[in-house]
């Protein structure tokens, strides 16, 4: 597929899967829900004393691993749009809990050494070599390392992998095999488009809060949608 029609068609995706839209929305409520009332029961904490203090505390507590559990559950059901995306599936995923919050676990360790790595190497590398040439060698690791990055997470997304997902060399050779030039073309437009929203729902926002606020959250969980699926399809190239 061409860049035109990866972002076409993630830009339909949603639309075609209106239930799945409204189900993800749903879930970003009820992770904002359940993250205000955890903030409240920690400020609840905070100020009482003695058993009510107790009490307080034990429901932040049991907020704060609910918010957490419902956001991993989010963010596996996106890899799940990613996994969509790369067989080429038109439909949108279930809810499968279990799967996706393990998923979503396995990428948080994933992002970690993703970016750790080449932060370690930077400070090798800044042991022995000095000024432009190792400010040069930075900006190449942290690219080359950003865009393996956008690969593991398809590898994951595809095999529910976690050694597939760090399998650091095959995911830096995915660049290649999509094409570098294909993967900054995309995200480039999927700037642009993100741009261009965003500037329209700020203008929205001042005109009216209530209405550009409804928006921006409906807005927000079309992007991940429209991200995702954009993912998956340029990754189906590999």
């Amino acid at each position: 597929m061409g860049i035109g029609n990866i972002i076409g068609d993630a830009m339909a995706y949603p639309f075609k899967n209106v239930k799945a839209l409204v189900l993800y929305i749903v879930l970003s409520i009820i992770a904002a829900l359940i993250g205000g009332a955890a903030i409240i029961s920690f400020a609840g904490a905070y100020t009482s004393k003695g058993i009510a203090g107790f009490a307080f505390g034990g429901m932040t507590l049991v907020g704060i691993i609910l918010f957490v559990l419902v956001l991993f559950l989010i963010e596996g059901y996106g890899i799940d749009i990613i996994k969509y995306g790369i067989e080429r599936r038109t439909d949108s995923p279930g809810i499968d809990i279990g799967r996706q919050i393990s998923n979503a676990v396995k990428l948080v360790v994933v992002d970690i050494v993703y970016y750790i790595l080449p932060a370690i190497i930077i400070v090798v590398l800044g042991l022995f070599l000095r000024d432009w040439i190792l400010t040069i060698l930075s900006i190449i690791l942290i690219i080359v390392f950003a865009l393996a990055n956008f690969m593991a997470k398809c590898r994951l997304a595809k095999t529910d992998s976690l050694g597939e997902a760090l399998a650091i060399g095959e995911a830096i050779g995915d660049i290649s095999r999509v094409g570098i030039g294909k993967i900054l073309g995309t995200v480039i437009l999927i700037v642009i488009i993100l741009l261009i929203i965003a500037i329209i729902l700020a203008f929205i926002y001042k005109l009216n809060n209530t209405i550009g606020g409804i928006l921006l959250g409906i807005f927000s969980v079309y992007f991940i949608f429209f991200y995702n699926r954009a993912i998956g399809l340029l990754y189906a190239e590999a």
